[in-house]
Order: C-alpha cells, then structure tokens, then sequence
C-alpha cells in the first residue's frame, strides 16, 4: 500500500493596527469566506479522504476577531463597515481611499473578468482617474457599496455560492444593492466564517484529518536563534550587523507554548505535529522542537538534500540526526508534485490536472510500492488561479483517490507511526527552508537585514525595561504579544525587489508601526529611522494579479 499525505497549511500575518485595532487588510476575512470554507467542503464531501491541516495560531485569532466583528456589528474592517453602511451613507474619505486601493487586488482572469457587473465598476474607476484629480469626487455612496460587495461576491467560495441563499442572487442581480440586501449577505458571510473553527474541529474529532500547528506568531525561528545558520545552505550570504537575536531561544520556547495552548483551546487537545514557519528548521530549532514533546516536524526536499546528499528521497519519514532530544520524525515535501498543484495546474481543465496527478502518483506506486508521497502547500493560495476556485479539480482528484486501491491517504501522525521502525537517519541537518532550501528570502538583502537590525535593537530596550520591574503583569504581557507580532517572518519575506511595491510598502509600514507601537508600550521614543521606508525597491504588480503568496493573491 502506497501513502499519500496531504499537508494543507493555513496562514496569514496579523493585519490589525496596534494601536487602533484595524484591520489595514482584508486578506484574513476573505480568504476565510473563499478557501477555507471550501477547504472544508472538500473534505465533507469526500469522506474518504485523510489529510492533515495546518494552522497558524495568529490566522486563528484574527478568525475569532472576524466572528466577533459579525457577531456585534462593530466593524474593524472597513470593507465590512463600507458593506454595513446604511442607504445613501457614503463612507469617510478614508475608507474610500483604502477601498479604492484594494478593491481589484485579485487574479483577472478568474475572478474579474468572468463578472460583467464587477468590470464595469473597474472600467469606471479607470475612466475616471484618467481625468483630473478632482474626478473622484463623483462616485457615489452607490458605487462604494457595490464595489464592497462584488469584493466579497468574487472571494465566495465554491462551496458557499453553491450552497447558499444570498450570494447567488446578489451575483444575479448585479448592483445597486440595497441595505437590506448586503446585511443578508453579511449575515451568510459571517455564518460561514462563525462556523469555520468548530467545522476543522469536527473533522478532526471524527479522524478524517489531523490539525498541526505553527509557532504561534509564524517566526523564521532558526534566525532567531543563530544569524549564522543562513550560511550554512548559502555560504556567502550576508548577515545583519548584529551578532544575534537577543534572548531568541527563550522568544522561541514562548512561540512554542503559545501555539500548544492556542491549539489545545480550539481543538480540544495539543497538536501532536508542526509545521514550522515557511518549513525552516536548524539542528538547535528542531532540538526546541523536540523538547517541546512534538511527534513530527516536516520542511522540504531542498533541505533533505542539503542534509544527507542528492540521492534522500522523500519517500518516507527520516529519523533525526544522533543526540537529537525525544521521538520525532522529519519529513520532506515532494517538491515537484506540491508545486504541480500549486502553480502549473490551474492552466489545465480540472479533470485533466488530476488525472495527471493520479498517474503521477500511480507511477511511484509502481515504482516503489509501499512508498509515502508528502504534499505539502499553502491551502489557501493558489485556488484563485484555477477556474472556480479549484472547485472541479479537488472534485474530481478526491473522488479518484477513493477509488483507487494501492493508493491511500493518510495523516502525518498516522505516516509517523506506522514508518518510524523503518525511517533511515539524517546523517545532520542543514538549516534551511521550503524556499530553495536557504534562508535568503528573510534575510541576505540590505533591507531585509536592516529589519533584523531594527528588531533587535528594539529586543534590547524591552529585555532592559521588562527587567527593570516598571511595569506590571498586564504590561508586561502587552510587550511580549506585540514583540511576538514583530518577529513574524511575513515582515522579511515582503522586503527586497523581488515583490509588487504596494505590497511591499503595506508591509513595510506595517512592520514599523509595530515596532513604534512597542516603542511606546515600553515609555520610549522611537528612533527616528522609523519614520522611513525600509524599502524603496520592488517591481510593478501583474496586471490583474498579484504575487501567489500568502496574503495579496
């Protein structure tokens, strides 16, 4: 019997303003409503399907925050308040602006140009802005509200226009919606996303899937703890001026025990594996790991080449290197068929992209029976770019999985117990990530470690207010979560050329406004090189689309 293992990994950074509350971008609430609520269906759906799902705690708290927001119509989102807004109440000149910003940030060709209503809103826009400046001023409260609400139609997904009441009627009827209308969609809307958690939940207490973690705030933790491990992968990357992350085995250890107690409150138990930010382990990080009581840890097969030499295989679990600390297993991502999914399938018809992967699949069984096959990728980005949200191919690819004997799916912690006898050992490990099997994305670059710099600084001021004993508990507890906010990969990942430049100056500013709102917990001033971008590269966005990556997609 060959095994396939499916690792469906959950994540966004936290949007919400530190100060304020705000939500300064609608990624969290809309891959909510269209990937995993489709996510879900797909498994209710196909009952024969195991898998396992990841989720990062900060995307869990930022889900909670949604529901509440549906719940007491107070909104901290202003697509949703621009949606709420009573008849022929037109929103403040700030919510216009933000609205205008992020309205069409999306994937054309699947999810603008199919809808004629949402194109004309668009090409007015277009029209408009090419006249004078002042031009904007006419768009009325009419034309603020559809364009939230075709926002929230085209991010439905599947499985909710299918389902639903509201959605398709309101995709019918086009525009000019009225009040009454967009508070019934708000309603279906936050229905789905109330039901989200307890639905993840109950898969998993019916043994369909198994939910794993990630340290709570999604941290790069081998940088944290070592600077120098970049280089073991990439010898000649460069380093931040500063020696290390202060006190980053301890800040480690807390992202650790938050991401259990996190999981153990929603899920009803702790997580028996983790998926570490961007799949970036180090021998000292998976020894935390280790000690934290975790079953299995998995990256990808850059790092396994890295570690034991081009000929690892994937194709089953691997024991730690000798001296490692508990009884956890490793594994391995099979690069290309992960990115199959992820990036080349959704120019294909849905039937043929997973018949394709059913023979891909087929063959290794053939080839090696008795093998594991690990499919590891984001779970919510990459569906935008198939038709219909990858409605017909995860239809037609679940259905033929259950029907084809020799081949079956299988949680990572079942994988783990039922291979760890026979697992081979990592001769070392060689830190890395599931991006080339190095590190440079979040660090190397001028500006990526100008961030580390400006961390770590920060880091210092609070270890020497925090040890001064000026604050009490509840201070010192708001230091530690925004420090926790602060050390999020997402901030480095954004940074460099290699991204659109909106979406690297939204990060960007959002970044230092953390770092300056800790400033301001801890009673000092802020330094001056806050009030500066950090960067000033980046490249034009696609027209149509953005980057396929965890947030602007």
């Amino acid at each position: 019997m060959t095994d396939l293992a499916f690792l469906w990994h959950m994540h966004q950074p936290d949007y919400r303003h530190p100060d304020s509350g705000e939500f300064l971008l609608p990624w969290v609430l809309l891959h909510a409503t269209k990937d995993y609520t489709d996510m879900a269906a797909h498994l209710e759906r196909h009952p024969g399907i195991r898998c396992t799902v990841n989720f990062v705690p900060v995307l869990l708290d930022q889900i909670e925050d949604y529901a509440a927001q549906f719940a007491s119509g107070q909104w901290r989102d202003p697509l949703l308040r621009i949606a709420a807004a009573p008849d022929s109440e037109s929103p403040s000149a700030t919510d216009r602006a933000w609205l205008l910003d992020v309205a069409f940030r999306c994937h054309a060709p699947t999810m603008l140009d199919p809808f004629a209503p949402y194109r004309r809103l668009r090409d007015l826009l277009d029209f408009i802005r090419a006249q004078d400046g002042h031009s904007l001023a006419y768009l009325s409260a009419t034309y603020y509200t559809d364009l939230a609400i075709w926002c929230l139609l085209v991010w439905s997904g599947e499985s909710l226009r299918r389902s639903g009441q509201v959605i398709p009627k309101l995709m019918a009827k086009g525009g000019n919606f009225s009040a009454v209308e967009r508070q019934a969609l708000l309603a279906e809307l936050g229905e789905a996303v109330g039901g989200l958690i307890p639905r993840y939940r109950a898969l998993a207490e019916r043994g369909q899937i198994e939910l794993s973690c990630t340290p709570a705030n999604h941290p790069l933790a081998p940088l944290m703890l070592d600077f120098a491990v970049a280089r073991e992968a990439l010898p000649d990357c460069p380093l931040p001026t500063a020696p290390e992350y202060p006190g980053g085995r301890s800040r480690v250890a807390e992202h650790l025990a938050n991401a259990q107690a996190s999981h153990e409150r929603r899920f009803g138990k702790p997580a028996a594996g983790l998926w570490p930010a961007e799949g970036a382990l180090s021998a000292e990080f998976l020894t935390q790991i280790a000690e934290a009581g975790f079953q299995w840890t998995a990256s990808s097969h850059g790092v396994l080449r890295h570690s034991a030499g081009n000929g690892a295989r994937t194709t089953t679990p691997w024991l730690p290197p000798e001296g490692t600390p508990g009884d956890i297993l490793l594994f391995f991502r099979d690069e290309r068929l992960s990115d199959l999914i992820g990036f080349e399938y959704a120019q294909w018809h849905g039937r043929d992209a997973a018949q394709d992967f059913m023979t891909e699949i087929e063959a290794i069984h053939q080839r090696e029976p008795g093998s594991l096959i690990p499919v590891f990728l984001d779970g919510e980005n990459a569906w935008e770019y198939y038709p219909y949200n990858a409605w017909y191919f995860f239809s037609d690819l679940y259905s033929s999985l259950e029907q084809t004997p020799g081949i079956r799916t299988v949680t990572l912690a079942e994988a783990a117990a039922q291979r760890r006898e026979s697992s081979p050992r990592l001769p070392q490990l060689t830190a890395g990530s599931w991006v080339y099997g190095t590190l440079s994305t979040w660090v190397g670059h001028p500006n990526k470690n100008h961030a580390w710099e400006l961390l770590c600084e920060l880091k210092q001021c609070a270890d020497r207010a925090l040890y001064s004993g000026r604050f009490d508990a509840a201070i010192c507890a708001q230091v530690r979560h925004r420090l926790a906010v602060c050390e999020s990969s997402d901030w480095f990942w954004w940074l460099g050329d290699d991204n659109p430049t909106e979406s690297i100056a939204s990060f960007d500013r959002l970044f230092r406004d953390n770092l300056r709102s800790l400033y301001h917990l801890l009673e000092l001033p802020p330094p001056v090189a806050l009030d500066h971008p950090l960067s000033r590269g980046g490249r034009a966005a696609e027209s149509g689309g953005t980057m396929r990556r965890a947030t602007e997609m």
